[in-house]
This record gives C-alpha cells, structure tokens and sequence, in this order.
C-alpha cells in the first residue's frame, strides 16, 4: 500500500531532475496585478524555426493548444513569424480584446532520427510591454514516440508532411517550458469565454 502511494511521487522527482528547463522567473506582483489582468493572450513564433513557416506555425499552434488545454489563460491567436522581431514589444499584436503577448524565440534542427530545440519564452503584457513570464529550455528528442503517433498525423495533415519530424521534439520542450506558466484568475464571464474557444 506504501509502496503505491510513493510510487508516483518518486516518478515526478526522476522526471524534474531531467527536466528540459534551464531557468524560468515571474513578476514578483503577479499575484497582485498580471493574475487578474492579463489573461487574453496571442502566441507568436518568430524567427521561424529551422526557418520554415509551416513549422513556426506548428510552434505557435501546440503553444496555443497546451496553454489553453493547461492553464486558465485565454489565447485568442497564434502566428508565426520570419526574421528577428525588430519591436520586441509586439504592440501590433496588441489589438483589441489581448492583454499579452506569449513570445516562442525557438531554435530547432534535425539530427539522425530526432532533433535539438531550445526556446527562450516570454510572456509581455500589452499595456507598458513589460515581461510578467519568462522561460529558458533546450533538449535533445527522438521523432519517433509511440504515444505521439495520432499528434504527429493530426498536424502532418493540418500544416503538411515536412512538419511530421517536428511534433514530438516541438511538443515535449513547449510542454516542459509552459508548464513553468502560472495561472490566472478568471471570473465567470472569462469562464463562460474560454468554454466558447473549445480547445
């Protein structure tokens, strides 16, 4: 009885010690302010990994999916988007109805029958573009994992066939990074709102 107990505490601690993130750090206010206020984002890749637009747009597309599957935020958008931001503010992503801007700056490449990633990810609210999140992780990942198989077909048919090699490297370092994310507090209208966006 012990021993199941323990048994799936012992598997997180052997998992954090091989975690994928290398630093993350929060607004020491965010409870007090970005807890309640920023909660509408839109998530941006750029540059574009590997700098193929279809594999920006996988990026920005699993970041959307798990952070509105995985945390109370609601991501109304997901773009990618070539070059070196030259405003690293994004204020034109600032439109009407988003509070924050969700910024991947990934690096990918493919290596035998997997691939390295890093990212360094930054939450920045629209309003005065000061960073409330931030997150830095890299790793090293087969494209092959049973567990994956329906995921990589989904967006091999979504974004096409060259993405196929990206999903499983893309998705367990997107994981691991967001899930440094905290969570904010939505009111039962910003409830009723996320059920609307049905992911």
């Amino acid at each position: 009885m012990t021993m199941m107990r323990w048994a799936p505490v012992l598997g997180l601690g052997l998992l954090a010690g091989c975690s994928a993130v290398k630093s993350s750090r929060i607004r020491d206010d965010y409870a007090q302010v970005d807890r309640k206020e920023t909660k509408r984002l839109v998530v941006v890749a750029q540059p574009l990994p590997d700098e193929k637009p279809a594999v920006g747009e996988l990026w920005s597309l699993i970041a959307r999916q798990w952070v509105n599957q995985n945390r109370d935020f609601l991501v109304k958008e997901n773009v990618a988007l070539p070059g070196r931001p030259t405003d690293a503010t994004f204020k034109e992503l600032c439109v009407e109805g988003v509070e924050g801007v969700l910024w991947l700056d990934p690096r990918i490449s493919l290596k035998g029958d997997g691939a390295e990633a890093e990212v360094k990810a930054q939450l920045l609210r629209c309003r005065d573009s000061q960073e409330v999140w931030a997150a830095e992780a890299a790793g090293s990942w087969s494209s092959t994992d049973e567990d994956y198989a329906a995921r990589v077909n989904k967006f091999s048919q979504e974004l096409g066939e060259e993405v196929a090699p990206y999903v499983v490297p893309t998705t367990k370092l997107l994981a691991a990074t967001l899930e440094t994310l905290p969570n904010p507090e939505l009111t039962e209208a910003d409830k009723d709102e996320k059920i609307e966006l049905g992911e």
